[in-house]
């Protein structure tokens, strides 16, 4: 029985060429707009992520003190949990900063050394939180020769609150690309089925069940959606290199990240085309009249 329906369900890629190819075609382009939105998706998490670690760096101002001591606090600072990255600046960088950032208006400035050594200290993306960079602070406020700490506090809530409103119209977008593309598709395939429901008829006519009915179109579906991903990975992983070439600051997905998308991508063209075929089928069978 199951030999028999994968034969018929292969075969109607001969017997109707047109609507196999527009049906195909049609997974093919809704599975690229799925795959486009994970992909940007995963593009804006790690956007996400670098922009709160920038944000979210907290600095330590240091007490008059000697350099092995800034040394000994900046290697408590590196080695602190939660902590990604710490750079020590000394009074003479500052200065360098400071100069390179006000000019020539700076000069008023260095009557005599008034900067401080100081501490950046970065954060690991679960840490970079208004929160958690709070914690942090505190605490760093209580270390011997820390005389005062600081962060961009209102900054960040700001970038956390554009962040969860990007996300949330992402997601919005997202079910919406999928529900688009779910009805594109069944509604191809409902109408492949209906350009054959005179076979349909045929095989009811003869005794067939609907089970024995559906199958080999199920088989099709199925057999369409695998080829549409396919098609449909082999087109993400083109546009996927064409736009690194125009934006090389794009996070790079590893080659088993990409097969991991092209996997699913094809699973999502096997469900697709699984139920398309199965309800659009069962809708015609139904509908059949044999009298």
């Amino acid at each position: 029985m199951l030999p028999y329906s994968v034969q018929e369900g292969l075969a109607g890629f001969r017997r109707a060429r047109f609507s196999v190819v527009a049906s195909t075609a049609t997974m093919a382009v809704a599975l690229v707009l799925i795959g486009m939105f994970v992909i940007v998706a995963y593009q804006a998490q790690s956007v996400s992520v670098w922009l709160r670690q920038r944000v979210g760096e907290l600095e330590l101002f240091l007490d008059k003190t000697d350099e092995k001591m800034a040394t000994a606090l900046h290697a408590r600072a590196a080695t602190y949990p939660g902590v990604l990255t710490a750079t020590y600046i000394s009074p003479e960088e500052a200065e360098a900063i400071f100069r390179q950032e006000f000019g020539e208006d700076a000069e008023v400035f260095f009557g005599e050394q008034f900067l401080p050594a100081s501490i950046k200290v970065r954060v690991e993306s679960e840490y970079a939180n208004a929160d958690s960079l709070a914690i942090l602070a505190a605490e760093f406020g209580t270390w011997n020769r820390v005389d005062e700490v600081i962060f961009n506090q209102p900054l960040l809530m700001k970038v956390q609150q554009n962040l969860r409103l990007i996300t949330m119209l992402g997601f919005s977008l997202g079910i919406l690309v999928i529900f688009a593309s779910t009805f594109l598709v069944a509604n191809t395939i409902r109408l492949t089925i209906y350009a054959r429901r005179l076979l349909i008829r045929s095989m009811k006519l003869v005794g067939a069940t609907d089970a024995f009915v559906r199958r080999p179109f199920v088989v099709e579906g199925i057999a369409q959606g695998i080829l549409a991903g396919l098609i449909a990975s082999l087109v993400l992983a083109g546009l996927y290199t064409m736009m690194r070439n125009y934006i090389p600051q794009m996070s790079v997905i590893s080659f088993w990240k990409g097969i991991f998308v092209g996997a699913t991508v094809i699973a999502i063209g096997v469900v697709l085309g699984w139920l398309g075929s199965h309800f659009a089928v069962r809708r015609f069978i139904r509908r059949v009249y044999l009298h």
